[in-house]
């Protein structure tokens, strides 16, 4: 019997599913790299979120692993080459929380346009501040969206609701579904020069690790608003900070950081957060746009449809 390894909370549908394919099942979420190094070798698959490294030395290790899911989108905790050289098929599930980010994405934009985390505040307060939390529409904004795959277009589609005007960019995607018909393609450059919110959505890679750093920033529109629910390492962070400090950012929504282990800051990690939170004009979550009650049953369902695929 093939043994399959979940390292992470799912849906109860993925482990119950693959027990009835014939899988033995092992279910333990408090499993660690440090712990998996030593018993992977008794795995066929496994399925893993972000804690977790499939890289050269734990592949090393993995003599009998034929299949890696990936719950969520990021590949980067994967290494890719070694896999294909291994012939270790690998799926990940982007198509089942692309639209729990763009819902939670919006969210943060409407809630960092209107003030409303600073009017809930006062109101429990008792403190009436109309004028000061006069809020600004999203309607007629020019929307920039770096990264159109799943949740880059799921974000789109949500945006061209509401009025806005929507460009794109993405170095790598040549076919757009028709939902997309309403996104001008424009470069880079051009992106920056025109947009008044810009949203990314991509991978993180060599090429993306820092792309918004202090130059980027600067080659932007004054009063840009910079969203982020990708991944925290393609902004320099203290550059961010720097630039709402400045004013050349207006504002920003971040769903992920370059640290997400408030725990394990340094002294100069601590001191940039500090300054990051004391911030009115950012909205800041801890890597939770994905996480929905739909999403945690979509990504499950996903990826059961995917490694069927590669069984038949």
């Amino acid at each position: 019997m093939q043994a399959v390894l979940i390292t992470d909370y799912v849906h109860q549908i993925l482990p119950e599913t693959l027990k009835q394919k014939g899988f033995q099942v092992q279910y333990d979420t408090c499993m660690d790299n440090d712990k998996l190094y030593h018993v992977i070798d008794q795995y066929t698959g496994i399925v893993i979120n972000s804690k977790i490294l499939m890289d050269q030395k734990m592949l090393d290790k993995a003599v009998n692993l034929k299949w890696i899911a990936r719950l969520g989108s990021g590949m980067e905790i994967i290494d890719l080459k070694i896999c294909h050289e291994r012939e270790i098929f690998v799926c990940n599930a982007p198509e089942g929380n692309s639209h729990a980010v763009a819902e939670h994405e919006l969210g943060m934009l409407l809630a960092l346009s209107n003030h409303l985390i600073r009017a809930d505040g006062q109101v429990r307060e008792f403190n009436w501040q109309r004028e000061q939390n006069r809020g600004s529409e999203l309607r007629g904004k020019t929307l920039g969206i770096i990264g159109l795959g799943h949740t880059g277009c799921a974000f789109a589609e949500k945006c061209i609701g509401l009025g806005m005007e929507i460009i794109g960019y993405d170095k790598y995607r040549v076919d757009y579904p028709a939902s997309m018909n309403h996104v001008e393609r424009v470069s880079l450059k051009e992106l920056k020069d025109r947009s008044e919110i810009i949203s990314f959505h991509i991978p993180l890679t060599p090429e993306t690790h820092f792309m918004v750093d202090r130059a980027f920033i600067a080659s932007c529109r004054d009063n840009v608003i910079i969203s982020n629910t990708s991944r925290g390492n393609i902004i320099r962070t203290i550059d961010l900070v720097e630039a709402l400090y400045s004013g050349k950012v207006k504002g920003s929504c971040l769903d992920v950081f370059e640290n997400e282990k408030p725990e394990s800051y340094n002294d100069e990690e601590k001191e940039m957060y500090h300054k990051l939170y004391q911030l009115e004009q950012v909205v800041l979550s801890p890597h939770v746009a994905g996480w929905t009650h739909e999403s945690l049953e979509l990504i499950a369902l996903t990826i059961l449809k995917k490694i069927e695929k590669n069984m038949n």
